[in-house]
């Protein structure tokens, strides 16, 4: 006579629970619509924020193309003309074009100095351990909550007092020093997520130390010295109050100082499209430099979470 076993019910493969029958178990319904529920949720955030960031660069630069009489008359409406004269006027009467002149010239020699003492320094400070090593990471850490505000007046006599006042490179070493401590912390943290094993096969070859960094170091650090970049360059691009205070020059003016001025200028004139012209102008490379980095910008915030 013939007995026929029945199994107990337990889970298959996929996860499902079967029972005596040999049909899956229904799943609860209740998990899968909750997470439904968050991701429609956390969707809808995420475009309400979009549309909140996008709308005035949009706005702004649609009304650069727009005649004075329109950005009045009707702000919110399509240009019914390309007035690109108000770029050319913001260009050349406004002076923007020495304005730019003068940013690349303090943001590209300010960043390149941050970038190679700042990884130096963080490169030692996270592979190397000497006495005094955690002091020296925290004088960093420190620096980041010291306000520019306390320190403008000090810094104004130390800077004429080195001759450096309504100069280029005084301004350029100010920026250097206001952004190596947030690069040096960002910096010894990536450094750290590195593996240790290919420095040390270059130092068995007989490498140098200064040879192991440029050449095998730095390479492999490129997402995060890319990240810290964009946001260096976004910080001096940006950068207000130390050139107000530093560069009191009407001829070495940076792009910030030249909007202003564009805008205190104009009195009772008023010319809105010169001015949101220049706006614009003054977006497009940090927009440009996002755009481009944006995927290394990812991997370097990302990298330490990730190794």
């Amino acid at each position: 006579m013939k007995t026929t076993e029945t199994s107990a019910p337990g889970p298959t493969e996929s996860g499902m629970s079967v029972s005596k029958t040999g049909g899956p178990a229904a799943a609860p319904p209740k998990e899968k619509k909750e997470g439904t529920v968050l991701n429609a949720f956390s969707h809808g955030v995420l475009i309400i924020w979009a549309f909140m960031v996008v709308m005035p660069l949009l706005w702004a630069v649609m009304t650069s193309f727009k005649d004075d009489s329109s950005i009045f008359g009707s702000p919110w409406s399509l240009p019914d003309k390309l007035h690109f004269d108000n770029w050319s006027r913001a260009w050349t009467e406004a002076n923007m074009s020495d304005y730019f002149l003068n940013t690349i010239l303090v943001v590209g020699g300010s960043l390149i100095g941050t970038l190679v003492l700042g990884s130096m320094a963080a490169y030692v400070l996270a592979r190397f351990d000497f006495p005094g090593n955690r002091f020296i990471y925290y004088l960093f850490i420190g620096g980041m909550s010291f306000p520019i505000m306390l320190a403008l007046v000090p810094l104004f006599y130390v800077v004429n007092n080195m001759g450096l006042l309504n100069t280029i490179h005084g301004l350029i070493l100010v920026y250097i020093a206001y952004s190596l401590p947030f690069t040096v912390f960002f910096l010894t943290a990536f450094f750290r997520t590195l593996p240790t094993s290919v420095a040390e096969a270059a130092f068995v070859d007989g490498a140098s130390h200064s040879r192991t960094f440029f050449q095998i170091m730095v390479p492999m650090a490129k997402p995060g010295l890319i990240s810290v970049g964009i946001f260096n360059f976004l910080g001096q691009w940006n950068q207000y109050m130390l050139p107000t205070v530093l560069n009191t020059d009407p001829d070495k003016r940076v792009l910030t100082q030249g909007l202003v001025q564009l805008a205190v200028s104009q009195g009772y004139k008023g010319d809105w499209s010169g001015l949101f012209a220049g706006l614009v102008m003054a977006m497009l490379p940090v927009l440009a430099a996002y755009i481009i980095f944006q995927r290394q910008v990812v991997q370097g915030l990302t990298a330490g979470a990730l190794k």
